[in-house]
């Protein structure tokens, strides 16, 4: 009887392991990317070419260097800067956090808990892929094509 109590408990409880994970905190990644801009930087091509860049390039970085004041900066790869975090680690990452110009930093620490959770579940589930950004650079450094290049007005004086 026990055996058959066992094996019943192990047939009932296949499914639930076979069943795909919940799509929902997935899809809601996906829509904060979009809706954030997050893919306008860190999808190679992705503002240029109206969202076109082809899924499988989605969150791999670029080599675009924003240079200003601050230096050069390249948007990061998330596959890797998100996607090998545990959750814990990625949220308290997000909520810590003080990039670099252009990275609007802020908007990232405001996030919710169920905003945070959905784009790390969105990010792991485009799986690993992609090489590291490059390495900022400091200012006064000539960053190499292709960059973009923030001039400041010179400060007014008094």
């Amino acid at each position: 009887m026990i055996r058959f109590l066992l094996a019943l408990l192990v047939l009932t409880a296949l499914p639930a392991l076979a069943a795909p994970p919940d799509a929902a905190p997935v899809e809601r990644g996906r829509y904060l990317a979009r809706v954030a801009g997050c893919h306008d930087c860190h999808s190679p091509g992705f503002a240029a070419s109206g969202g076109k860049t082809p899924p499988e390039q989605w969150f791999t970085g670029d080599r675009l260097g924003f240079s200003g004041p601050w230096g050069t900066t390249y948007p990061s790869n998330l596959r890797r800067a998100i996607g090998l975090k545990t959750l814990p680690d990625w949220k308290a990452y997000a909520r810590a956090a003080v990039l670099r110009p252009p990275m609007p930093y802020w908007a990232l620490n405001a996030m919710t808990d169920a905003d945070l959770e959905a784009l790390w579940h969105y990010t792991r589930s485009l799986g690993p892929a992609g090489e590291p950004a490059p390495a900022a650079l400091p200012p006064g450094a000539e960053a190499p094509p292709p960059v973009f290049r923030l001039v400041l007005p010179a400060a007014a004086t008094p």
